[in-house]
């Protein structure tokens, strides 16, 4: 998995196709990622003691990776990540400027 928590990603498929929004979490065993503000819906919580009210609770949706872009904080473009060497640590680049996204 390519995106990690607090990439900056652009959604390409679905209702909230064009958005942008700062990645919350990532699954990497089911491939989604949850992005902030995006993919939100409405979940009603029953009260669970006596005299207490329900609520209405929003709630972001894990989206499927495929449906997610990252955008590069240089150039500010959505790309693919690459992988490139350094003293022993393997980094992550950008494929359209070359510059580290680490």
């Amino acid at each position: 998995m390519n995106i990690k928590k607090g990439d900056t990603v652009k959604i390409l498929a679905g209702k909230n196709r064009g958005k942008t929004g700062k990645v919350l979490h990532t699954f990497p065993k089911k491939n989604k990622v949850s992005v902030e503000g995006i993919n939100v819906y409405k979940k009603h919580i029953r009260p669970k003691k006596q005299g207490e009210k329900g609520e209405k609770v929003e709630v972001a949706r894990p989206l499927n990776i495929s449906n997610v872009s990252i955008i590069c904080p240089s150039c500010g473009k959505n790309t693919r990540i690459g992988r490139r060497r350094e003293k022993k640590n393997v980094i992550r680049v950008c494929k359209k400027c070359d510059s580290p996204l680490d």
